[in-house]
């Protein structure tokens, strides 16, 4: 299993919560918040084996299941086929996902039945807690996925890097320090998804803060050759704020960002924060997207998925069962391609992904989840400072 140089990633229930401020986030203790009871669904895990959920799933059904990604059309397809249980697989944002649920746990109308989710600090902090859904694990996959990846059930980690056009610049990244990325040379020239509508941006900067500020400070010293200097709580807020002012164009979705640094025959592309699962389009569509190698002090962040279960699901096997499936190489094979990493142990990123992501893995900041909890208090507080600096 790649690691990252930073940190592995923890799981916990006790979280340090930062206290919000009207501009500049800040660092103050919070009151803990304490675990919600979940009531099992489906055959209990005491009386577990995977021969005993199958026969209980095949008994069940239709499946609906819930992803950020298209590829899980082709996963609901392959596991109806492997199993014989009728599964739709329906593409989804993260925040609708969320509205989804709401909406029908409160309702107690339950259409979808497994979402695969990247924003966990909602999961964890408001979804679970409000009884809508939960997270499950299968046992006899415990050997192979670390722990910290099992309650709550991460099934992957998905990847954002800095890239560039290597038609271009060539083989190397214009730029090898994230400070770089503030100044005049890169002024309405770099290209990302909104954190005003992505919320897992407001979370990175809040993970950056949290597990690496001494990183970004160190960054800023080995840039400049003097200490940084700033009003700011952070290192880390004094980089979100000289990047919202150094105009940035941003967009609804990966794709506008990957044609703006990718696309060929340009003289003076963009640079952007991407998906690895963009760089499919280098063979698809001509693009020339390359991935920052030796950026400081990372080369770019992964960010984890959860595996719920919608607790009203008339089918808890069956729902169960493609969680067990998801955590199989044969399962999550469609996304792996994608640049997508399984937290089971035993799979490997495919030598052929387009991005080079094992080459870089270890320069990848690591999604922490034992802090979603303040990842999830502190969205609002980053996104209205990151309104407050932007430039446009």
């Amino acid at each position: 299993m790649y690691r990252s140089r930073l940190f592995t990633a923890t799981v916990g229930a006790a979280t340090v919560a930062l206290a919000l401020s009207a501009c500049t986030p800040s660092s103050a203790p919070k009151a803990e918040e304490t675990e919600p009871e979940s009531t099992e669904i489906g055959i209990p895990d005491a009386d577990y084996s995977l021969d005993k959920l199958v026969e209980a799933a095949k008994k069940e059904g239709p499946l609906v299941v819930l992803d950020t990604t298209g590829k899980i059309v082709d996963m609901a397809d392959a596991f109806s086929e492997k199993y014989g249980i009728k599964t739709t697989g329906v593409k989804m944002k993260a925040g609708e996902q969320a509205e989804v649920i709401i909406g029908e746990g409160s309702s107690g109308n339950v259409k979808n039945d497994v979402i695969l989710m990247p924003d966990v600090p909602t999961a964890v902090s408001d979804l679970m807690p409000r009884g809508y859904v939960q997270t499950w694990f299968p046992p006899d996959k415990a050997d192979v996925v670390p722990e910290e990846f099992q309650d709550p059930a991460i099934v992957t980690q998905e990847t954002n890097v800095w890239a560039y056009n290597t038609e271009v610049y060539g083989d190397t990244c214009p730029v090898d320090n994230i400070w770089q990325l503030t100044e005049d040379d890169w002024h309405g020239k770099l290209s990302f998804q909104d954190p005003l509508l992505k919320t897992d941006y407001p979370n990175w900067f809040n993970q950056m803060e949290t597990y690496g500020d001494d990183l970004v400070t160190q960054a800023y010293e080995d840039e400049y050759g003097e200490p940084l200097e700033t009003d700011e709580a952070s290192a880390t807020a004094e980089w979100v704020k000289r990047l919202a002012q150094n105009a940035p164009v941003l967009t609804n979705s990966d794709d506008d960002a990957s044609a703006a640094i990718g696309a060929p025959g340009q003289e003076d592309p963009f640079m952007g924060f991407i998906s690895t699962a963009k760089f499919r389009d280098n063979a698809d569509s001509g693009y020339k997207l390359g991935t920052c190698a030796g950026l400081e002090p990372w080369v770019g962040r992964a960010y984890s998925k959860v595996a719920l279960i919608a607790t009203g699901t008339k089918s808890p096997n069956a729902a169960k069962l493609f969680i067990h499936y998801v955590y199989t190489e044969e399962g999550i094979a469609p996304q792996v391609a994608d640049g997508k990493l399984s937290t089971n142990s035993e799979i490997a990123i495919p030598d052929d992904e387009p991005s080079g992501l094992a080459d870089v893995w270890d320069d990848i900041l690591i999604f922490n989840s034992a802090s979603a909890q303040d990842d999830f208090d502190r969205t609002q507080e980053w996104q209205d400072f990151w309104r407050l600096n932007l430039s446009k």
